[in-house]
């Protein structure tokens, strides 16, 4: 069924202030279309939601095992983190396993993503080093990859490099699309991002939440990293973030993760579903408010209270004062 693009609303003085369109697919792990919204087969950049297709290559070859990363490290090859000690501590912990150093690392530093963990940092006198890179854990991934493939990590993030063909065979697999002429371009961590449609994209997280019938390496290889990141969504993002906050509500039974720009994946292993959608304008909180519509719209929000979700379908806006001025809602 297609519908016209959803609309996120922002509310002031009980007239709408702001409106964001968003586009939205819902797949079957079959690849059946079972619902859409604007037009899914436009190509978008999935930017960081993408990352757990780019982190299954270095798992089904095994590297969890021969490096001896656990779950959390698992789960932080698959993060946008915040940069929190934690996180600093887990990707360090990676490195120290791989025999390699933040050095090796090529996807640049900035300040943690909490702000309240930057302040930290300053107050302390210290910069952040690329370890709080919000990327940090998908690059120990990459390297650990380049170990794996016996492969030089010294340019790993090069479209050429070995790492990043495995990496874009493995998305074009899961992806069922041709990358090899689709547009691409550095991401904000210089690892390649390649354009596809939502339809492709959905297709790809639908399939990780129902891996059977794929090779018994793939689906062993999914599951791990599935049961990974619902059991520490901490590692995926941090703390009052939307993908840690709302994995945790939903007690492992969906992987949700951002990418930059408004992009929004979803994995749903019991209704065997994966969920894309792009906000035309980029804003993140429009994205997240269409993600709780979209949850809510298959059902697998029923057994969270009202009380709880209520938080999310209807974000309060409130000013320096605490004074509530407005609402952030998904129009479905």
């Amino acid at each position: 069924m297609q519908h016209d693009s959803l609309s996120v609303q922002v509310t002031r003085g009980g007239i709408v202030e702001s409106e964001h369109s968003i586009k939205a697919v819902i797949v079957s792990s079959t690849g059946e279309v079972v619902e859409s919204w604007g037009d899914v087969d436009s190509l978008v950049y999935p930017r960081s939601a993408i990352k757990a297709m780019q982190a299954l290559a270095f798992i089904e070859m095994g590297g969890a095992k021969q490096f001896a990363f656990d779950d959390e490290e698992i789960a932080i090859c698959c993060a946008s983190h915040s940069g929190e000690p934690k996180h600093v501590a887990t990707v360090q912990s990676m490195l120290d396993k791989l025999a390699l150093s933040e050095t090796d690392f090529e996807c640049g530093c900035h300040w943690p993503m909490r702000a309240a963990t930057s302040y930290q940092l300053a107050g302390e006198g210290k910069t952040p080093t690329q370890l709080h890179n919000n990327c940090s854990g998908k690059h120990a991934g990459m390297l650990g990859l380049a170990k794996l493939l016996g492969s030089s990590p010294r340019g790993y993030i090069e479209v050429d490099h070995p790492v990043q063909q495995k990496i874009a065979s493995t998305m074009a697999q899961m992806c069922e699309y041709d990358y090899s002429t689709a547009p691409w371009s550095p991401d904000g961590c210089s690892a390649p991002t390649w354009a596809m449609p939502l339809t492709n994209l959905a297709l790809a997280f639908a399939k990780f939440s129902c891996p059977q019938g794929l090779a018994p390496e793939r689906q062993l290889a999914c599951k791990s990293l599935y049961n990974a990141v619902v059991k520490h969504p901490f590692m995926v993002a941090g703390t009052e973030r939307y993908c840690t906050d709302m994995m945790t509500l939903l007690q492992q039974r969906v992987f949700l993760k951002l990418g930059a720009e408004g992009v929004y994946v979803a994995a749903i292993p019991e209704l065997k579903l994966g969920i894309a959608l792009k906000c035309d304008d980029g804003a993140i909180r429009a994205a997240e408010s269409a993600m709780t519509a979209l949850l809510d719209h298959v059902g697998i929000t029923n057994f969270v209270s009202d009380e709880k979700m209520n938080n999310y379908r209807s974000v309060t806006l409130k000013n320096w004062e605490k004074r509530i001025t407005g609402a952030i809602t998904c129009a479905l």
